[in-house]
C-alpha cells in the first residue's frame, strides 16, 4: 500500500480528523452588508456594554432604525427612574391569594383600578428602565446621500469595518468595543472631514422601544465639565440620575456643545479617531485610551475567545441546510458573548434595545446562559451567576411575604431585585430551579470546592422554597404542584395542577441540591428525599401528556396548542426521571411535531422541540425542528432571532439554539451515540471540539 493510501486507511480506522480551522469557520460567517436594512444593524460589545451601529459604522440614523434592530448604546449599569411624585409604596401592588397551602400568599399584581393602585402598578413596572446612553453618529448626513455601502463585521477581531461614499467622498470607519471598559472606539478616514456628534435622548419609559425621546430636551441636561489635552468629561443629568461620558480623540478639536443635549467633535485631519467611555461615576480627566490601543485589546480578546472553548464545523456536511445552521451558530456565539455575559442577568433583547422596559426576565436566564458552560465558556456564566447571591435578600423577602421557607426568585426585575408587578410573571415558578441548574453546569465544567462554596447557599435556599412549595396529597401518596402559572402561560394559577415541566424540574432541582449537600460533606435532607421519590408523575390522556393534570382539553384547545409546548422540556431540557414514560413522551412529541400551531410559538420553542427529539432518538426530526421555516425561527443577517414587529431580536432563541446544538453533538450523560442529534444518512459529517454533554 502506498503512503497516502496508508494514511487514509489509518485515519479512517481511528476516525481521525484535523483540528477545526477556527479562523475560517468564523470569518466565512462574518455578516456583510451592502444595502441599508434596518434589521441588519451590527453590534460590538463585551457583555457589560454594547454599541449597535448602522451602515456608517456609527449611529448616524437612529430614527431610521428605530422600528428595526435599533442602534442602542446600553450597559448593565445604565438605568433611570422617573420621579415618584405620589410617594408610592410597593405594598400598594400586593394582593392576597389562598392556594390551599394553609397560609396567605401576597403577590405583586397589576391593578386596573382603583386609580391609585393602577398608577402604582404602572410606576413599579416602568421604573427603573434601561437607558440609551447616547447616539454617536456623523453630523449633517442624510440617509439618501449614503452610497456604495460595504460593511463587514469581522467577528474574529471583534471589529466592524464600514465603507461608504457621500457627496463623492469615500468614508472608512473601524468600530470596536474595549473588552474591559464600557467604551466604543472608532477610527475614521475621509477627506470630507465630517464632524461626529453625540446626541443624548431622554428615556421614553415605554414597554418596548429604542428608549429614545428626542423631543424632551428640557427634561435633561448635558454639560462638558472638564477639558484637557485630547480628553473631556461630559456629565449627563436626568431627573435624579447622573452618569458620565469620557471622550478621547486624536487629530480633532476639543468637543463643543452644538445643542442643549448634543456634543460634537470636529476632525482636524483626513484620518482621525475617538473613544467614548460611559461611566456611572465621575472619572478623572487623565488621558483616555486611544482608539488603536482599544481596538488592539479587542482583537486580542476575540482571538482568545474564538480559539478557546467549543466550535462546531458544518463545512463537511452535504445537507443543503448545514451552512445556514453553521451561520446561526457562529453568529449566536458572538451575539450572546457581547449581549448576555455581564455582571447582571440579560434582558431578552440584550443590550440592543428595550423590551419589557429593559428588565431581566429570570425565567429566560437558562436560555441565555446555559450554553456558556456547555461550550467551554463557563467563565462568562461565572460573571453573571453571583447576581443570585446579591439578590438573595429580595428573593427571601418574596418567600417570606408568601409564607414560604427559603428564597423565591422573581420573574421580572432590575438591579435592585424588586419584583415587577405582573398578573402572569409573579405566579411563574419555572425560573425557580434555574440557579441550581446553572450552578451545576458551572460545577461540571469546573469542579472545585470554590464553586460549591460560592453558590451553596443559593442552591440550598432555592431548594428549601421548592420543598416548602409543593403540597402533599394523602389520597395519592404524592406531592403536587399547584397555585402557579406554568411555562405554558395560558393556564391559570387558580386552577392549574401539576404542569409537566415544573414537575420534572422540581425533581431535578431537589436531586441536584441533595448532591451538593453530599459534595459539601453535609447530610441529605430526609424531607427532600421523600418529595423527590413521591413527586407526581406526568399526567396523560389518550396516550398524550397534558399541559397540566387538569388541562384535559390540551389537544383540542387552540389557546394551549398556540403556546409553548412546555411538556417537551420535561425531556430535553431535563434528563429522564421516573415521572415520565418514554412511549407516551414519544407519542406526545409526534403529535406536537405534526399538529402544533407553529406560527404562534416563540424562538426557544424550536430548540425545546429539538432537544426532546434528540433524547428520544429522533435526529432527523431534531434537525427539522431546529431549522423549521417559521417566522419566529428567523435569523436575521446580523444573527438576531426575529419574533414579531415588536420583538425584532430575541436572544433566548439564540441561546436555546446553542444549547440544543451542544446536545446534538456532545449528547447527555449516559448517551452512547456519536452526534446523537444528527441523522446517520451520510449528509451530516458534523465535526466539533470543546463541547460538554448535558445532564
Amino acid at each position: 500500500m502506498n503512503k497516502p493510501l496508508l494514511i487514509l486507511a489509518l485515519c479512517t480506522a481511528v476516525a481521525c480528523t484535523a483540528p477545526i480551522d477556527r479562523h475560517a469557520l468564523v470569518t466565512r460567517n462574518n455578516p456583510h452588508i451592502e444595502t441599508m436594512d434596518s434589521l441588519a444593524s451590527l453590534s460590538v460589545g463585551n457583555g457589560e456594554f454594547a454599541f449597535t451601529a448602522d451602515i456608517t459604522g456609527l449611529q448616524t440614523f437612529p430614527e431610521a432604525y428605530s422600528e428595526g434592530v435599533p442602534l442602542g448604546t446600553q450597559s448593565q449599569w445604565g438605568w433611570h427612574s422617573f420621579p415618584d411624585t405620589q410617594d408610592f409604596s410597593f405594598d400598594e401592588v400586593l394582593k392576597s391569594y389562598d392556594f390551599g397551602r394553609g397560609h396567605e400568599e401576597l403577590y405583586a399584581c397589576q391593578f386596573r383600578f382603583p386609580p391609585r393602585q393602577y398608577e402604582a402598578t404602572e410606576y413599579f413596572r416602568i421604573n427603573p428602565h434601561r437607558l440609551h446612553l447616547g447616539a454617536i453618529g456623523f453630523a449633517g448626513l442624510e440617509l439618501q446621500d449614503i452610497k456604495d455601502i460595504d460593511q463587514t463585521l469581522d467577528m474574529w477581531d471583534g471589529v466592524l469595518r464600514s465603507s461608504f461614499t457621500t457627496g463623492g467622498q469615500k468614508v472608512q470607519v473601524e468600530t470596536s468595543c474595549d473588552p474591559d471598559k464600557d467604551m466604543v472606539a472608532a477610527s475614521i478616514t475621509t477627506a470630507a472631514r465630517i464632524p461626529v456628534s453625540i446626541r443624548f435622548p431622554y428615556p421614553t419609559g415605554q414597554h418596548a422601544d429604542d428608549a429614545c425621546d428626542w423631543n424632551s430636551d428640557e427634561k435633561h441636561e448635558t454639560d462638558i465639565i472638564s477639558v484637557s489635552e485630547n480628553s473631556a468629561v461630559i456629565r449627563r443629568t436626568l431627573d435624579n440620575d447622573v452618569y458620565y461620558v469620557k471622550l478621547g480623540w486624536e487629530n480633532a478639536s476639543a468637543p463643543v456643545k452644538t445643542a442643549k443635549n448634543v456634543v460634537t467633535l470636529v476632525p482636524g485631519a483626513d484620518s482621525w479617531s475617538f473613544t467614548a467611555e460611559f461611566l456611572p461615576a465621575e472619572p478623572d480627566n487623565t488621558a483616555n485610551a486611544v482608539a488603536a490601543a482599544s481596538r488592539e485589546a479587542s482583537v486580542n480578546y476575540w482571538h482568545e475567545f474564538w480559539t478557546k472553548g467549543g466550535a462546531v464545523d458544518f463545512s463537511h456536511c452535504t445537507d443543503p441546510r448545514a451552512a445556514e445552521l453553521e451561520r446561526r451558530v457562529v453568529l449566536s456565539q458572538y451575539l450572546l458573548a457581547i449581549q448576555c455575559a455581564g455582571s447582571t442577568p440579560p434582558q431578552e433583547t440584550g443590550l440592543t434595545y428595550n423590551s419589557w422596559y429593559g428588565k431581566y426576565h429570570m425565567e429566560m436566564i437558562w436560555w441565555h446562559q446555559a450554553h456558556f458552560a456547555l461550550w467551554g465558556h463557563e467563565d462568562l456564566l461565572a460573571r453573571t451567576l453571583p447576581w443570585y447571591n446579591e439578590a438573595m435578600p429580595a428573593a427571601r423577602g418574596i418567600a417570606e411575604r408568601q409564607g414560604f421557607k427559603g428564597v423565591r426568585w422573581m420573574k421580572m426585575t432590575d438591579p435592585s431585585g424588586l419584583e415587577a408587578p405582573s398578573n402572569t410573571g409573579s405566579f411563574l415558578i419555572w425560573q425557580q430551579p434555574h440557579p441550581i441548574y446553572l450552578a451545576e453546569l458551572l460545577y461540571r465544567a469546573k469542579p472545585s470546592r470554590a464553586v460549591l462554596e460560592e453558590y451553596y447557599e443559593a442552591v440550598q435556599e432555592t431548594a428549601a422554597f421548592m420543598a416548602d412549595y409543593v403540597v402533599y396529597d394523602p389520597a395519592g401518596d404524592r406531592y403536587v404542584i399547584k397555585g402557579c402559572i406554568p411555562a405554558q402561560e395560558t393556564l391559570s394559577a387558580s386552577t392549574t395542577v401539576n404542569p409537566p415541566f415544573e414537575l420534572s424540574y422540581w425533581h431535578f432541582g431537589l436531586s441536584v441540591a441533595q448532591e451538593w449537600r453530599e459534595r459539601m460533606g453535609e447530610k441529605r435532607v430526609p424531607e427532600w428525599d421523600e418529595i423527590i421519590n413521591k413527586m407526581s408523575k406526568l399526567a396523560a390522556k389518550d396516550g398524550l401528556y397534558l399541559a397540566a393534570e387538569n388541562a384535559t382539553d390540551t389537544y383540542s384547545n387552540i389557546r394551549l396548542t398556540s403556546d409553548h409546548m412546555a411538556v417537551l422540556a420535561a425531556l430535553g431540557v431535563l434528563p429522564k426521571t421516573f415521572q415520565m414514560d418514554e412511549d407516551i413522551m414519544k407519542n406526545t412529541f409526534d403529535w406536537v411535531y405534526d399538529n402544533w400551531n407553529w406560527e404562534q410559538t416563540w424562538g426557544w420553542d424550536f430548540p425545546t422541540t429539538c432537544m426532546n427529539a434528540v433524547r428520544l432518538g429522533e435526529p432527523e426530526k431534531a434537525v427539522n425542528a431546529i431549522l423549521m421555516d417559521k417566522r419566529t425561527n428567523t435569523y436575521l443577517p446580523n444573527g438576531h432571532n426575529y419574533q414579531t414587529p415588536r420583538l425584532r431580536c430575541y436572544l433566548p432563541g439564540n441561546g436555546g439554539l446553542m444549547t440544543a446544538v451542544a446536545l446534538m453533538c456532545a449528547g447527555y450523560d449516559g448517551c452512547k451515540v456519536k452526534n446523537p442529534g444528527f441523522p446517520k444518512d451520510g449528509r451530516w459529517d458534523v465535526r466539533w471540539e470543546g463541547l460538554k454533554p448535558m445532564p
